[in-house]
């Protein structure tokens, strides 16, 4: 489909939902050898098709148990102790029985001393700049003192829906947004980004925003100046009109998942960066016309100018015809101080520049810090990052540790092992010849420098779960564009609407290693549709198998959590997003349970639990917007005066706001023990 074609389709019910269809359209050219033609070499392509596995083969993936019928005779007994919750799609939030779901912050709550009350029909960029933004993403915590009471939380604010955000306004990427005056632009650019909020628990245990925190603060595309480090500061292709250093940049965009370092920096990643850019030369379809720019092989490579926001019209910053140089300062990941509110944000262009889903970090056998990061678009890839020097004590000695080390991408082979090719300049293809005069060109075209290495093209890659010992967990939400012939053993379905989740063994339990093993631990989708070809341990109940993962968390007992991002398509399941317990090991390995839903149209992110295993902070997106035409009873696009839900205020007056729930066992004591 064309963009116009997109922009007019009646089954498109949001400008989120006309950008993710658009983005559907894969920018990779390297399709030999993906993730889905790896999987078929590896497990059998008829077999994972018909949702079917030989004997070793299951046995492998979920042990003895998933070899004979279930029953509760030969159930394995689960590590997370709850009773499950019932899937379903309403307009509020649910938990598990015997847990608490508290509101903690909403779009629009003050954040400072000095910030105004929430007024939605009267909002201006002034306030929004210090007040929580919207559509929280990664959720991050820092306690304070010895026994965790008090704590600064980092939030990731990744994007705006203004037609449920702004009254009277309505889709603006179907008129060309003509609706969407400076002042506007201006608050939902303020709305991007992060917030660093402190919370503490009160006289009764439950948790509440300390408004006058010392360290709050909000970081925003609108106004908070950053740096670039790195082998790309100070890069040819980095300077622009109003910094012609290439070493300085306003803001940081659409920040989705992330990660907190060992000595207690804020990691936000940058995804869809390209949409944010303009350019007022358009083909006869209404697409961007990049013919002949001088980064047009890149911005080919990245979909840039994507057009999804209005701001180029208004800042020239965003207009690539004004500044062919500036979407070259977004893509990466962000390091902010929590603890100093004066601090400036960096950009570490080490870790490579791509659309960022996390930055999730660990520790190496020889204490060096390793990153796991994936490119969050259809047939891209996954990386690493692994720091040259060691992780210290003393947090301002881990200043170079993101400026100075190697990026990774991965290569599944089809017997099961995976390499870590290095992104290095001068070594293989990555040289002169082939557009890469210097380290900087590397990690500004990371994805065409990993095209070259032959990487494997993936579904989707989101988070990635690290644990101590030597394990990641690679989120797969889904990839609905592969084509028969397309799959691998990493990647086995053609036009997988679902997603999977790959379990890496790195050698000798090292997350440095450059090699290792992995498998799939769990296809996602409904078991009983043989065609969607999921793969579950068979004591998963009706309630806990789910499509499209998201992001992950471990607990403080190293039990991996997963929550789900269906966007649109969550009407192919039925089930609201939510967050599920899944089991990694022993003889339930494979098998998920549910804990959390969200509300209709809403997406769960951020799943974060606190150091003693008793907190756990969750994050609701966009409720009330996605896929609202499949509401039966709604079956209409949600507006800011006709929502599919009022969630969580339920205000005649307010739309829905999206929000982070922390949730606690009633009573006390650790989540799901």
């Amino acid at each position: 489909m064309t963009r116009r074609e997109i922009l007019n389709d009646p089954a498109i019910g949001n400008k989120a939902e006309a950008f993710e269809a658009f983005d559907d359209i894969p920018t990779n050219a390297n399709l030999s050898r993906t993730i889905g033609d790896v999987i078929n070499a590896r497990y059998g392509r008829r077999d994972i098709l018909r949702g079917m596995l030989g004997v070793s083969a299951t046995t492998a993936l979920f042990g003895t148990a998933a070899a004979i019928a279930p029953s509760k005779a030969n159930a394995a007994t689960s590590r997370y102790v709850f009773d499950e919750l019932a899937w379903g799609n309403d307009e509020t939030h649910h938990v598990a029985p015997g847990y608490d779901a508290q509101i903690l912050l909403r779009w629009g709550d003050p954040i400072t001393a000095n910030a105004p009350e929430f007024d939605v029909m009267n909002q201006t960029a002034a306030a929004q700049l210090q007040q929580f933004g919207y559509n929280n993403d990664y959720v991050g915590f820092v306690p304070l003192n010895e026994d965790g009471s008090r704590g600064l939380l980092c939030v990731n604010h990744e994007y705006t829906n203004e037609e449920v955000m702004f009254p009277g306004l309505g889709r603006q990427d179907k008129v060309d947004f003509k609706g969407m005056t400076p002042e506007l632009i201006d608050i939902e650019m303020a709305a991007h980004g992060g917030s660093v909020v402190e919370i503490a628990r009160d006289e009764v245990g439950k948790w509440q925003v300390v408004r006058d925190g010392k360290m709050n603060r909000r970081i925003t595309p609108l106004d908070t100046a950053m740096t670039l480090s790195g082998p790309a500061a100070g890069h040819t292709r980095l300077k622009t009109n109003d910094d012609p250093s290439g070493t300085q940049v306003i803001g940081t965009l659409n920040n989705c998942a992330g990660g907190l370092t060992p000595w207690g920096t804020w990691l936000m990643a940058e995804e869809n960066f390209h949409g944010y850019f303009w350019t007022d030369k358009l083909d006869a379809e209404g697409k961007p016309d990049i013919t002949g720019a001088v980064e047009e092989k890149s911005w080919d490579r990245y979909g840039v100018p994507g057009m999804w926001y209005a701001w180029g019209q208004k800042h020239d910053r965003f207009n690539v015809d004004a500044e062919p140089n500036m979407p070259n300062k977004f893509g990466w990941v962000v390091e902010v101080d929590p603890m100093d509110p004066t601090s400036t944000p960096v950009k570490r262009t080490a870790l490579g520049r791509f659309r960022h889903e996390g930055a999730e970090t660990t520790v190496s056998k020889d204490g060096k810090l390793v990153v796991y990061m994936g490119d969050d678009n259809r047939f891209d890839y996954q990386y690493k990052y692994v720091s040259e020097g060691t992780v210290s004590d003393d947090p301002a000695a881990n200043g170079n540790l993101l400026d100075d080390g190697t990026l990774y991408v991965a290569r599944f082979e089809e017997d099961g092992t995976i390499n870590w090719l290095a992104l290095v300049h001068g070594s293989g293809p990555l040289t002169a010849e082939n557009g890469f005069n210097d380290q900087g060109d590397v990690m500004i075209d990371t994805r065409l420098a990993a095209d070259l290495l032959g990487a494997t093209p993936m579904d989707r890659p989101e988070d990635a779960q690290p644990r101590g010992d030597g394990t990641a967990y690679i989120l797969l939400t889904n990839n609905t564009k592969r084509k028969e012939g397309d799959t691998n053993a990493a990647n086995p379905r053609p036009e997988s609407s679902f997603g999977h989740i790959i379990e890496i063994k790195e050698e000798n339990a090292d997350h440095a290693a450059t090699s290792g093993t992995w498998s799939i631990l769990v296809q996602c989708g409904d078991p009983k549709v043989a065609e969607v070809g999921a793969q579950w341990n068979p004591e998963t109940s009706e309630n806990g198998w789910f499509g499209s993962p998201d992001n992950a968390a471990m607990d403080a007992d190293g039990r991996l959590w997963i929550s789900t991002d269906q966007g649109s398509s969550w009407g192919k399941t039925g089930k609201s997003d939510g967050l599920y317990a899944l089991e990694t090991e022993g003889e339930a390995r494979g098998t998920s349970k549910l804990f959390f839903r969200c509300p209709v149209g809403g997406e769960m992110c951020g799943p974060y639990f606190t150091e003693d295993g008793e907190t756990l902070f969750v994050a609701v997106q966009h409720p009330g917007t996605d896929g609202t035409k499949d509401i039966p009873g709604f079956e209409r696009e949600s507006t800011f005066e006709d929502p599919a839900t009022r969630w969580p205020d339920f205000d005649p007056k307010m739309p829905p706001r999206p929000a982070v729930v922390v949730i606690t066992k009633e009573g006390g004591g650790k989540i799901a023990v």
